[in-house]
């Protein structure tokens, strides 16, 4: 009888990963060991990841979070609204901590509202984590880096 080790098996993602480009919307197949080296897009030549919240208009929304196969996590927020823009830098800070494990994605609730509406958004600022495209949890109301940090690490575990 012949025995397989198959634990290295078991720790790799078979399939590639799939992460769309935040510049020219295109979806990109990497392997999950490669997510740590910095790739760029294949086909625009960017940065697939740059430590940073992206700007997400409607047009461009279902496509990050249906074809993207990590976390994303959506900060609806509002121009008017001054606990978005306070915790701007803290969600800036952790996009570039947690960084290539999860997408970070910022929707202006009033240039989107169809998209607001559709993830019944009351307040904001509203962080939502979608996983594979479908919401996982909510989080309302303004946050530091560090609960960012934790309420996104006690939802998909840590990277």
């Amino acid at each position: 009888m012949i025995y397989f080790n198959l634990n290295p098996l078991l720790n790799r993602r078979a399939e590639p990963l799939h992460i769309v480009c935040p510049h020219c919307h295109v979806t990109n197949r990497l392997p999950d060991e490669r997510l740590a080296d910095r790739p760029n897009c294949g086909k625009c030549k960017h940065p697939l990841f740059n430590a940073l919240p992206v700007e997400l208009a409607a047009t461009h929304f279902d496509r990050m979070i249906q074809a993207t196969d990590i976390p994303v996590v959506v900060d609806f927020w509002a121009p008017w609204c001054r606990p978005c823009h306070a915790m701007a830098p803290h969600f800036a800070a952790a996009a570039a901590a947690l960084e290539p494990r999860v997408r970070f994605v910022k929707v202006n609730s009033d240039e989107a509202p169809g998209i607001a509406e559709r993830f019944d958004i009351r307040s904001v600022p509203t962080l939502v984590l979608l996983m594979n495209g479908f919401e996982t949890t909510r989080q309302p109301g303004a946050s530091s880096r560090e609960a960012l940090i934790q309420w996104i690490t006690r939802h998909i575990g840590p990277q």
